[in-house]
């Protein structure tokens, strides 16, 4: 029977989930921290930059520690039911296939295209959501943080697949985002891999499935 988790321990992998999206996931906010920079000093009254990015990136962190403490939350759960081990990783092959299998559809979805083509375009972002000043900045982080979240939720998922404490892993996931968002042919990069997972998904829930009977 899985070992029953303590306060310590939740506070320990909320603490860790925080850690690992701002670091995966800030580097992908920063086209829109510097379009945001400019915009503000080529305003008719010029401001420093600094206060609406700094309010920018905060909203973002809050949205992303929102997510970790869910994160956290969860897998406290599939621990406690048996379906990752303490370091976050799937223990059989019936989860792992599901994940792989939900990761690579929602790569195909209408809100995947509708939330990563305003994480690709700070421009249009910044001209339909734009608030001034340090309390603007903070919105729009929010507002950015919301989209980013929706394009990437069912990828960040796969940690508990890979294990959410497997730096290697998490890089690999990182970069691959990163260049979705980045990259001219993002999209396609995107829905290739969504491909591949569902291709891979099923192998494994098959095989898994299979060496049941």
């Amino acid at each position: 029977e899985p070992r029953a988790w303590t306060g310590a321990d939740f506070a320990m992998t909320f603490g860790m989930w925080t850690v690992m999206m701002m670091a995966m996931m800030l580097p992908t906010a920063a086209p829109m921290v510097l379009s945001l920079a400019k915009i503000s000093r080529g305003q008719s009254a010029p401001t420093s930059p600094v206060a609406p990015a700094a309010g920018f990136l905060l909203g973002y962190a809050i949205v992303w520690a929102a997510f970790s403490l869910v994160a956290a939350a969860a897998q406290w759960g599939f621990h406690q039911a048996a379906w990752t081990s303490m370091a976050g990783r799937a223990t059989n092959g019936a989860c792992a296939g599901a994940g792989w299998l939900a990761a690579g559809g929602f790569q195909f979805t209408r809100l995947k295209g509708a939330c990563l083509r305003r994480c690709r375009s700070p421009l249009w972002f910044l001209m339909t959501q734009w608030r001034p000043g340090s309390v603007g900045g903070l919105r729009m982080g929010i507002a950015h943080g919301r989209f980013c979240l929706g394009c990437c939720w069912a990828l960040m998922a796969l940690m508990f697949v890979g294990g959410s404490m497997n730096l290697l892993w998490t890089a690999g996931l990182a970069v691959f985002m990163l260049a979705e968002k980045a990259l001219p042919a993002g999209r396609t990069v995107g829905r290739i891999a969504g491909a591949g997972l569902v291709v891979w998904g099923a192998g494994v829930l098959g095989t898994t499935l299979l060496a049941a009977l």
